[in-house]
């Protein structure tokens, strides 16, 4: 058994897609920044259909490289072939949705670290853990590449592997058009024609558009230029053919490409049209390489490069598997996919990266109650600031840069310790409500349109606390609700996740069934956080009827953490007890059973840093210690 189905070779590149849709390259003002190139992409759309890829590339030895790699470790790619480059840059695209016919692209590969791809870099031990080795037509460009790419060639047909092409024709890529010419997907080229002519018998499969194919063949008829490659190679070649699907031919060109072997269509609202063609790879690979018949195959294809049509961005638009299934069981319901709200709530939610099935979060988000301790000691509210930073270390020194920790710190009065948690491997939740407010208001920060939200980090979690309660009269509810839901909406539109913490019982007398109202409400005004944060209820019905409702609703959301109140250790320990009997419930955000005394003290001047940063970790380890005994003694119960 291979370990691997899928190794792609080839490009690499940070996209920088222009955010604005409808003007010119020349007039966006903002970019959003993707994973690119054709090979890149095609791995990172097969994990998400469940294949086993990865990835031969170059990238530079600067930030680029590292989101590249980074970013291919989220989506599962294996990266032991993406070297990295002592002396070049990682490749970047600029790239526009100029209107439904014309995407503008910049090409910056000058002497780029992909182009620097050399036999050495091929492994043998690595080529021989794959199924299937899939190179694109750019490193065929070049002799220093497609020695690097002819010896994995060798190297996958020698273990039995199979073998693919992706035309993948750039002419610009090429040297035939120039840098002002990265849409163009066409210039005749005897040249270009020779050279892929004298590769095509390495494969067997080839896959191109009608234009590829007429570069490939030295033809502008497409009949006879796939005849042309058929003279020289026995693959079986897939012709695109835009919103006509594609057409599969095995064996001889018939005399109509409508012959060929055809899938299920999917007549959607053309939105972008780049990077479709490596979702369309994706879905081909799933099938093929698992067997499928091409009908079934090809409908995988068309279906994912359908979904890149009707996206921004390239890997971001890519299924997953589950979405696929859903898709095909509920059909197009708007033509412009993007805008099927349930189908982007399973798009987003079975595509989030980061592997959160624990979660000790250590809060220290709070401000109203850390300035009345410093009021309390007569210090400046900026000492507020170095005492999160304490806390910060705690929460560091107990991780100890292991999964499944996490803080809760805000950015007016933490902004210090936020900042220095990004990169540490914490989840890190940042609060936007404005302490104690009721109805709801938000940090002035974030702007009346909630648009200080486009200068976080993307790894930041929107955290909002609502003191929310079923029997509120209902202009309340309403404003309430309205706010939730346009922080939710903003949210998405950033890309960045969403906890929500209600809290019933501060503003209402509760029963076993308060909170679940709660959840389902929320779900019905079009809320779906990934995350809730809940107060800890008393019984095992109100549990169960709370994780009833958030699965009722939302099949995919993250999980649930349970808060602490100020609650003493003794009554957190019995909470986490009757908490962690849920599976939906992934672990606890509490913050001051683990600072409070610590802070008092050292805001009065009577403990040092050490000795508040030790008894800060102290606490929080033993929280920690606490949770991981109640879930294995919940797991148990489970399985007797």
């Amino acid at each position: 058994m291979k370990k691997l189905d899928l190794i792609t070779i080839g490009r690499s590149s940070v996209d920088l897609y222009g955010a604005q849709v409808g003007g010119r390259l020349e007039d966006m003002s903002s970019f959003n920044k993707y994973i690119g190139g054709s090979p890149t992409n095609i791995a990172a759309g097969g994990v998400r259909l469940g294949l086993k890829t990865a990835v031969i590339t170059r990238v530079g030895d600067e930030h680029m490289g590292r989101f590249i790699r980074e970013q291919l470790v989220r989506e599962g790619v294996d990266i032991r072939g993406v070297k990295t480059d002592p002396e070049r840059l990682t490749a970047l695209v600029l790239l526009g949705i100029r209107d439904q016919s014309q995407f503008p692209l910049i090409f910056y590969r000058e002497n780029c670290a992909d182009m620097a791809l050399c036999e050495d870099d091929i492994d043998p031990a690595f080529i021989a853990d794959a199924g299937c080795v899939c190179a694109t037509g750019t490193h065929l460009s070049n002799p220093k590449t497609e020695a690097a790419v002819l010896k994995a060639l060798r190297l996958a047909r020698e273990n039995g592997a199979k073998t693919a092409l992706d035309i993948d024709y750039r002419p610009n890529l090429w040297g035939v058009a120039g840098h002002g010419d990265g849409e163009s997907r066409f210039v005749e080229s005897e040249k270009v024609t020779a050279k892929l002519q004298s590769t095509l018998h390495f494969f067997d499969l080839i896959v191109g558009t009608e234009e590829e194919f007429h570069i490939a063949g030295g033809s502008t008829d497409t009949l006879e230029a796939l005849k042309a490659v058929r003279k020289v190679s026995k693959a079986t070649l897939v012709c695109k053919r835009g919103p006509m699907g594609a057409s599969v031919f095995p064996g001889d060109i018939p005399a109509n490409l409508d012959d060929g072997e055809s899938g299920e269509g999917f007549p959607i609202e053309v939105f972008n049209v780049l990077g479709a063609g490596d979702g369309f790879m994706a879905g081909l690979f799933r099938g093929w390489l698992r067997g499928e018949d091409w009908p079934t195959t090809l409908k995988y294809a068309n279906a994912c490069g359908a979904f890149a049509v009707s996206r921004h961005g390239c890997t971001p638009a890519y299924p997953s598997w589950e979405e696929l299934q859903y898709f095909f069981r509920t059909g197009i319901k708007n033509k412009a996919l993007r805008k099927d709200e349930a189908l982007e709530q399973v798009h987003w939610a079975t595509n989030r990266k980061g592997d959160w099935n624990t979660m000790r979060v250590f809060a220290f988000d709070h401000r109203m109650q850390l300035e009345a301790m410093a009021d309390e000691a007569g210090v400046d509210h900026g000492k507020i600031g170095d005492f999160k930073k304490l806390c910060l270390k705690a929460a560091l020194q107990v991780s100890g840069g292991q999964a499944g920790y996490g803080i809760l710190c805000d950015s007016r009065l933490g902004r210090d310790a936020l900042y220095e948690a990004s990169g540490t491997n914490l989840w890190i939740g940042r609060p936007v409500e404005w302490p104690g407010s009721r109805p709801l208001t938000l940090e002035p920060e974030l702007g009346l349109d909630f648009g200080g939200l486009n200068e976080w980090p993307a790894n930041n979690v929107v955290k909002v606390l609502c003191f929310y309660h079923p029997d509120d009269a209902a202009e309340l509810r309403k404003e309430q609700e309205d706010t939730v839901l346009r922080l939710f909406q903003a949210a998405r539109r950033n890309r960045l996740e969403l906890l929500l913490e209600v809290i019933p019982s501060k503003v209402g007398p509760v029963d076993d069934t308060t909170t679940a109202k709660i959840i389902d409400r929320f779900y019905e005004i079009g809320v779906y956080p990934d995350w809730w944060k809940l107060e800890p209820m008393k019984s095992e019905a109100a549990w169960k009827n709370a994780t009833d409702a958030v699965k009722r609703n939302d099949p995919y959301v993250r999980g649930i953490v349970v808060l602490g109140l100020d609650a003493p250790q003794a009554e957190l320990e019995e909470s986490f007890r009757l908490a962690a009997g849920f599976d939906l419930v992934k672990g606890f955000a509490v913050g001051r059973t683990i600072f409070a005394d610590a802070g008092r003290a050292w805001l009065s001047g009577k403990m040092s840093d050490e000795e508040a940063v030790g008894q800060m970790a102290e606490r929080y380890s033993a929280l920690c210690r606490i949770w991981d005994e109640a879930r294995a003694a919940g797991n148990k119960g489970e399985a007797a």
